[in-house]
């Protein structure tokens, strides 16, 4: 059977291993590198450990995996290669090799040649961003305009990073106290890197305007797909805007990896349909720690500086007091944002309602079983339905509903008996 497929897709697996490892060692290698170039951050050799794996286990394992479950989408490599040109410590390396032990390092050409590849990253993120979540371009008349704009960014990438290794060629290597070349770049060479911005910007801004529009017309799997890359491109983007501050050094390496992990999730289509709720569950507790942060803030003040109370009994009262207020808090948010971002689930408690009102007032059985089925199919979509009641054949079942075509709407029709869609909020027929 494994003739059937090509040989260089049977080796996708081991070569995708292979580029996440090597991927997890460049990333993992500034951190002897920090602490030989004197650059550990605070914290520590095991603090820089730390920060630097919880971004680069997530991230090389989701190229890697991604790489070798898809080895025909380019997605997959596409992330292993922007991880391991992102995370290189070439700063480092430079400042190691040619300002505190000049010459005592070999590869020293390697080094400055990464330090000008970020050119590269750029054409590799568009690239990326273009072809999610299949791999391809999109079609019809848009394909040309992007095929082109990618061309232009590639090859002005290219350019502009060859003009930065041979503006170093032509110069003594000098390198400042964070690692930094500092040889002069000529006019083209600034001319350059302003354009290839520009067109990177360009390029970008129409690809979020199409990504926009494909949302509103979306349904089913590709909106889910959207969701999960619009909510890993917003995690990151925050981590990164985040101030620099211990706390943003602890968070900032989640961030980086939410996206390559929403990515993973979104082309491989598992769990797709989750993100409504977990969207729903991080907004609501957000919502209730600010909420209870100002509660307590506010009660330690009001009980120390206007009240005569201690400091340890006034935050005393005020932990209760948050404590006790959370439990109704959680309940009141969490149905307030499910309202907003998670409409299955305020939709489906909507349809159990209505159908337990109904159910009071309806004593037909074959109204009642249409009715359960309808309510059961809009409320938890399931894959499949039975409904199974006593009778002289106990082993036949009274309806059953196979798996729809599509989600998160069923649209089959039962194999036993013909049930038209209707409304699960409407009243059932009078008999």
């Amino acid at each position: 059977m494994l003739g059937a497929f090509p040989r260089r897709w049977q080796a996708a697996p081991l070569l995708a291993a292979a580029a996440g490892l090597l991927t997890l060692a460049i990333g993992l290698s500034r951190v002897p590198l920090d602490t030989l170039s004197g650059q550990t951050p605070a914290g520590g050799p095991a603090a820089d450990w730390l920060v630097t794996a919880a971004a680069m286990i997530p991230a090389a394992a989701v190229g890697a995996f991604l790489a070798a479950r898809r080895p025909r989408n380019p997605i997959g490599w596409i992330v292993l290669a922007i991880f391991a040109l992102l995370a290189a410590p070439y700063n480092q390396y430079l400042l190691y090799a040619y300002r505190l032990r000049p010459g005592s390092a070999p590869l020293g050409g390697v080094a400055v040649a990464g330090a000008g590849a970020w050119p590269v990253l750029l054409a590799l993120i568009t690239i990326m961003l273009w072809v999610f979540p299949d791999g391809r371009l999109p079609s019809g008349r848009r394909r040309r305009l992007v095929l082109v704009m990618l061309v232009v960014t590639v090859l002005l990438g290219l350019a502009v990073s060859a003009g930065l290794d041979l503006a170093v060629a032509r110069n003594p290597i000098l390198v400042d106290a964070d690692g930094n070349l500092l040889s002069p770049l000529p006019r083209v060479a600034g001319l350059l890197i302003k354009v290839l911005l520009l067109a990177v910007l360009a390029s970008w801004l129409v690809w979020l305007v199409v990504q926009v529009r494909a949302y509103r017309r979306a349904a089913g799997e590709r909106r889910q797909q959207l969701k999960w890359l619009s909510s890993g491109a917003a995690v990151t983007v925050v981590t990164i805007l985040l101030p620099d501050s211990g706390a943003s050094g602890l968070v900032g390496p989640f961030g980086v990896a939410a996206l390559p992990v929403c990515m993973a999730v979104a082309v491989l289509k598992y769990r797709l349909y989750a993100i409504d709720r977990i969207v729903s569950r991080v907004m609501a507790y957000l919502v209730i720690t600010v909420i209870l942060a100002g509660v307590f803030a506010g009660l330690v003040l009001l009980a120390t500086e206007v009240l005569p109370a201690k400091t340890p009994v006034a935050v005393a009262a005020a932990t209760l007091a948050a404590a006790a207020l959370f439990n109704p808090l959680r309940r009141r948010v969490q149905h307030a944002v499910d309202c907003r971002f998670n409409r299955a689930r305020y939709n489906a408690e909507e349809v159990v309602t209505a159908f337990a009102g109904r159910l009071r007032a309806t004593a037909d059985p074959s109204h009642v079983t249409a009715d359960l089925v309808r309510a059961v199919d809009a409320a938890f979509e399931p894959t499949h339905v039975t409904l199974w009641l006593p009778g002289p054949d106990r082993n036949l079942p009274l309806l059953t509903r196979p798996a729809p075509q599509r989600r998160p709407h069923a649209s089959a029709a039962p194999t036993q008996q013909s049930l038209q869609p209707q409304n699960p909020l409407a009243p059932p027929p009078q008999t």
